[in-house]
């Protein structure tokens, strides 16, 4: 939409072969055979009262990952539907113990307190879900029979987060650059397959003028330069963030963004929202079609290093409706 806010990245597709050291994603599934787990798991959910819910889950996600293809090879989803129920139940128990004492310090006219214990407790969840949802996630994927895993810890990512925050609402959310880029350091950095970690060198610093710009055209706009911010922000991502000595180039654009968003939501308002297995096949085929890694990077010398992980983040972050790595 803006000139300016055109990303350094190329806009032009590279050209992929395993033997020039570039690799890039492609996704195999349908809408039809998405739209038929959709529908099975909506009976099964319905006919549980709900207690399916975590095996359709399971279910889409296999199917998902499963068709998902990186240099000829399948993801593959790991998880179970009874892992994710005992997690949403320690999520509930967690999140409804702390609704509880809200209510205990309410009711003894604690009002302050009351509040202050609210939200200082969920400022401490939303990392601890955030992070426990991607150590999760990662855990259950493999490629080639090899695991992703996640090594972070919960401290230090609890203290960028508390920092982030309170310097967000310092600068009425002119950080949030820098915020953004900070949480993607340590999610990133501190992700693995096998025994070979990612790493992200972005800084916010560098998207600060873009985001002070769309920020100046929102109400022009009627708020599609967002779109295009959107845009830019995913090209810049993916394009400082590498494993080993390849990096990942990614080619979204905002019109392709618009156009990807203006169709899937008139597919799904005017199917009454059948149609939203077809939207989110749209959405992957659109997402890995823009996505490549090009570098050298030995595939044969990565070696296994799960880590142990508990889904309680996962459905925590679900219960907060919080996003795993947005952007």
């Amino acid at each position: 939409m803006n000139p300016s806010l055109r990303s350094p990245v190329p806009s032009t597709p590279l050209s992929v072969s395993t033997s020039s050291g570039a690799y890039r994603l492609s996704f195999h599934g349908s809408g039809g055979e998405l739209f038929g787990i959709f529908i099975l798991n909506l009976l099964k959910t319905i006919l549980t009262l709900g207690v399916y819910y975590f095996w359709a889950k399971v279910k889409t996600r296999q199917y998902l990952w499963g068709q998902t293809d990186f240099a000829g090879d399948r993801f593959g989803f790991h998880g179970t539907g009874k892992e994710l129920l005992l997690g949403y139940l320690k999520a509930v128990v967690v999140f409804g113990g702390l609704v509880l004492i809200q209510l205990f310090l309410s009711l003894a006219e604690q009002k302050i307190l009351a509040l202050v214990v609210f939200w200082g407790g969920l400022i401490a969840l939303w990392p601890l879900a955030l992070m426990g949802a991607v150590r999760y996630r990662l855990s259950r994927t493999s490629w080639r029979g090899i695991r992703f895993s996640f090594r972070g810890e919960y401290q230090p990512f609890l203290g960028l987060f508390v920092r982030g925050v309170l310097l967000m609402a310092l600068t009425l959310g002119l950080y949030y650059p820098f915020y953004q880029a900070s949480l993607r350091r340590f999610l990133i950095g501190h992700a693995a397959f096998g025994s070979t970690l990612f790493t992200f060198d972005g800084q916010g610093k560098e998207l600060f003028g873009k985001f002070i710009l769309a920020l100046l055209l929102t109400i022009p706009t009627l708020g599609l330069i967002w779109i295009w911010y959107t845009a830019l922000q995913r090209r810049y991502n993916w394009g400082h963030t590498s494993v080993a000595e390849a990096r990942f180039h990614s080619t979204v654009t905002g019109w392709g963004l618009f156009g990807l968003g203006l169709v899937n939501l008139l597919m799904i308002i005017f199917s009454l929202g059948l149609a939203i297995p077809w939207a989110t096949v749209r959405t992957l085929r659109y997402d890995c079609s823009n996505l490549v890694l090009q570098g050298p990077l030995d595939l044969d010398s990565i070696a296994q290093q799960a880590q142990a992980a508990t889904p309680a983040g996962e459905e925590l972050a679900d219960l907060l409706g919080i996003d795993v790595l947005p952007g």
